[in-house]
């Protein structure tokens, strides 16, 4: 009976002592947090599903690269998400579910749910390039209701295309299957363009690889 009522006792001394020391606290919860999240994480990086590009993927072209690099300058995922969800009222109204093979090649990817403006995930190929301009450009213009700011100086700004390369050679270290030529060509294949075309070209891919 004593010693059951010692270990007791040394058990509670444990729990309080635990309790009462801050930086014990700290380093346990800091601990605990860290093996949760191991367990829950590492095992995606071997799921095929999520590590592997869909069918037909394509790495975006340096256009649509730069466009990617202005959309989330201008905080466009702010307002607007590129994850459609796996429910009906979703699909319905935006298409199939984003999955996460459509993303491999982003970095960092632009998931949310944040919905103060349209999901986009899907919106490649759903309207025409000069509807995209006069959107941009001033979208009360076509949405009379909209909230959303305008961007005229995009079609102003050119594309800085001496940046390109370095930028599509560091996403080739990062696993996107660029070419030397695509590398190498990715000024000239900028050059000239403005950054209401980069955005344009990047709206217009979006989704396009799953239908």
């Amino acid at each position: 009976m004593s010693e059951s009522h010692g270990a007791a006792k040394a058990g509670a001394f444990t729990h309080e002592k635990i309790e009462t020391n801050n930086w014990l606290m700290i380093v346990l919860i800091l601990l605990v947090v860290a093996v949760g999240g191991l367990i829950e994480i590492v095992p995606l990086f071997f799921q095929r599903s999520l590590t592997q590009p869909v069918e037909g993927l394509k790495p975006y072209t340096a256009l649509q690269q730069a466009g990617r690099d202005i959309y989330v300058r201008e905080g466009c995922y702010n307002c607007h998400s590129q994850m459609i969800r796996p429910f009906r009222a979703e699909t319905l109204r935006y298409g199939h579910y984003s999955v996460a093979g459509e993303f491999v090649y982003d970095r960092p990817f632009q998931w949310g749910s944040k919905r103060t403006g349209p999901d986009l995930h899907r919106v490649g190929g759903k309207y025409s390039d000069d509807w995209h301009r006069l959107h941009l450009n001033n979208p009360r213009d076509l949405v009379p209701e909209s909230n959303m700011p305008a961007y005229p100086w995009l079609a102003q700004n050119k594309v800085d295309a001496a940046t390109m390369p370095a930028k599509l050679r560091a996403l080739r270290t990062l696993g996107a299957p660029y070419t030397d030529a695509e590398v190498n060509g990715a000024a000239e294949a900028v050059a000239g363009k403005s950054e209401l075309d980069a955005l344009v070209a990047y709206l217009q891919v979006l989704g396009t690889s799953v239908k």
